[in-house]
């Protein structure tokens, strides 16, 4: 067995969805507020939609494995929803109740960007969804709920935010899709990040999230990785609009902007020393005697979390083939390494 190790090395993956080659070049060995602005080159200058193609352009982008339409707000993961939509024929419409039609959700609601063009009709962030529920959601933030007021058919809570933070009304949507909302507010975060600090809304603070809503959002992208659903609809939204969303085809992108706080986002302790062999981590440094290790996968899962209370530390945990994070913290600092292990048989 071969093991390789680049501190914050530069390289290219490949694995969540067709990136085209050299697509995110411009990108490579960035963090914090430098990447999400070299994200921000890449992406804008998308080729705007016109809002009555929205209905067309569905049929390929939330197009469910049954043929129906994939509805976040109704659809039951292993299960089967109270209700399916046909595309075009259920369309709404007037509506009463769940069930009656389908409509355009703008997942980040039209009123905190004054309806203005493009992001009204970017199809990251609108998706089909059950006009009785999204009527309910309004233009409600997102959040968690310990005692709904309303509950949807598949489970979607509406109620005062339980998150520490904001105590206002919020959605919360089901456990499988909150990793799907999750990034598509990070893509709308860097998307339009020289245009949002004019927004209006809870989650927002200036042209970013609010702390509250960062760390939330944070929380969902670790706890509901990147599914085949989002590196499909990618794809296809490529071929419509000529951008991508980047925290789908990079996970990690998130905690190397939002997972760390704005002021510690560059790598700056200079003398600690990370290397993994034989099923261990092992840390060196001349200063670091108290901090925490996390580790991340390519889905923006937090597989582990260590306390560092040594100068050299060996740690036992078996890491597979592949690509991860590793994230030193102490009270003042923050160093990313990024971890490749290669199989040489």
């Amino acid at each position: 067995m071969k093991i390789l190790l680049f501190a914050l090395s530069i390289f290219s993956i490949t694995a969540f969805g067709q990136i085209p080659e050299g697509y995110y070049d411009s990108a490579q060995g960035l963090s914090g507020q430098q990447l999400r602005a070299a994200l921000q080159d890449i992406i804008d200058n998308h080729q705007e939609q016109s809002y009555a193609s929205i209905w067309t352009h569905f049929q390929s982008t939330d197009d469910n494995i049954n043929g129906k339409v994939w509805d976040m707000y109704s659809d039951v993961p292993g299960g089967n929803p109270a209700y399916i939509y046909s595309f075009l024929t259920d369309q709404c419409g007037n509506y009463s109740a769940e069930g009656d039609c389908y409509n355009r959700e703008h997942s980040f609601p039209q009123s905190w960007f004054n309806d203005a063009a493009p992001m009204v009709t970017d199809l990251f962030q609108i998706y089909p969804t059950d006009g009785y529920v999204n009527g309910k959601r309004s233009n409600y933030p997102y959040g968690e709920v310990t005692s709904p007021s309303w509950i949807s058919t598949n489970g979607c809570k509406l109620g005062n935010c339980s998150f520490t933070g904001y105590s206002g009304t919020v959605f919360e949507p089901v456990d499988e899709y909150k990793g799907d909302l999750a990034r598509t507010y990070f893509y709308m975060m860097t998307r339009y990040m020289d245009i949002a600090d004019g927004w209006n809304s809870d989650m927002l603070s200036g042209n970013d999230l609010a702390p509250w809503a960062k760390e939330l959002l944070v929380k969902w992208n670790s706890e509901d990785p990147v599914s085949q659903k989002e590196e499909d609809r990618n794809n296809v939204v490529y071929q419509i609009q000529d951008n991508r969303n980047p925290y789908i085809d990079h996970p990690e992108y998130t905690d190397l902007i939002w997972g760390l706080p704005s002021e510690l986002s560059e790598n700056n302790f200079g003398d600690v020393k990370v290397w993994y062999s034989k099923g261990n981590i092992h840390i060196e440094s001349k200063h670091l005697t108290k901090g925490k290790l996390r580790i991340i996968n390519l889905g923006g899962m937090q597989l582990a979390n260590f306390q560092i209370n040594a100068i050299s530390i060996s740690i036992p945990f078996y890491l597979n083939e592949g690509f991860y994070l590793l994230l030193i913290e102490t009270s003042k600092q923050v160093e990313t390494y990024k971890l490749v292990i290669i199989e040489n048989n």
